[in-house]
């Protein structure tokens, strides 16, 4: 399951088929199947086009402890074993609207609501709800099962989405605070148009202010006044006015990248 997100950030573009029709799964999960004129390999009871094959093996799985093997194995056996069933459902579903577009062509008028709810039940459209359930799922990435935020499905084919998509989900602060309300338009600070450096110095103040607050430096030290970030034998150091200040709280770091030599998030 970890390398299928990676899939969709890329773009890719893949054709996964087997004996199977060629459907997108709507049991809990999507799997699209995107038809493509370039050659198939065999892999794990699937054709999957080859260099989306190339791109898992040298660029996606590398990095994650995931056996690219195993992984369109397990991938050929959810296909193997939930595509009869996503058929069924989807002859259920296109049955369920033939009735529903015969009612709507014979009625030809205004519907009461609760003469339509009866005709749905009627049609296995709606069910009774049943009693209150769990469901235990194991193995999900945190940034789905437990980190909040929003999760957007997007067709694989559509780069644009699929980007968009993974924006959305790990935003800018500052990009959300200048194009939202959450910073008043007053004193000239408008979104629209180009980029206004008034709205740009409202939102690096609010930055600032939260930064503060949440994530305090040591000393009394502001971050309106920050240069530079660094990291030296675990701790976050913040240079203010020509000084490396520290985190009040120095646990509060959780991780850092470097870049060329240099923190760069």
């Amino acid at each position: 399951t970890m390398l299928l997100p990676r899939l969709a950030a890329l773009g890719a573009r893949a054709t996964a088929s087997s004996s199977l029709p060629r459907t997108s799964s709507r049991i809990g999960f999507r799997v699209c199947f995107v038809r493509l004129m370039s050659s198939r390999i065999e892999i794990g009871g699937l054709k999957v086009d080859k260099d989306l094959a190339k791109l898992v093996e040298d660029e996606i799985a590398p990095g994650t402890g995931v056996d690219t093997q195993k992984f369109w194995a397990a991938l050929g056996g959810i296909v193997k074993d939930l595509g009869p069933r996503n058929k069924q459902l989807l002859e259920k579903r296109d049955e369920i609207q033939k009735k529903i577009d015969e009612y709507h062509l014979k009625t030809n008028r205004i519907i009461e609501m609760p003469e339509y709810k009866k005709f749905l039940t009627e049609i296995g459209y709606l069910v009774p709800e049943g009693p209150p359930f769990k469901i235990e799922t194991k193995n999900v990435d945190p940034e789905i099962a437990t980190v909040a935020g929003p999760q957007l499905v997007c067709p694989v084919d559509n780069p644009r989405f699929i980007l968009n998509a993974a924006n959305a989900r790990w935003g800018s602060l500052m990009d959300a605070l200048y194009g939202t309300d959450a910073v008043s338009e007053e004193d000239g600070a408008v979104r629209s148009g180009g980029y206004n450096p008034a709205r740009g110095q409202k939102v690096f103040d609010t930055v600032h202010g939260y930064l503060d607050e949440f994530f305090p430096l040591d000393s009394g030290a502001a971050y309106s006044g920050a240069t530079a970030f660094n990291v030296s034998e675990g701790r976050l150091l913040v240079t203010v006015d020509g000084k490396e200040v520290p985190l009040r709280q120095p646990a509060q770091l959780a991780g850092f990248r470097h870049t060329d030599g240099a923190v760069s998030s």
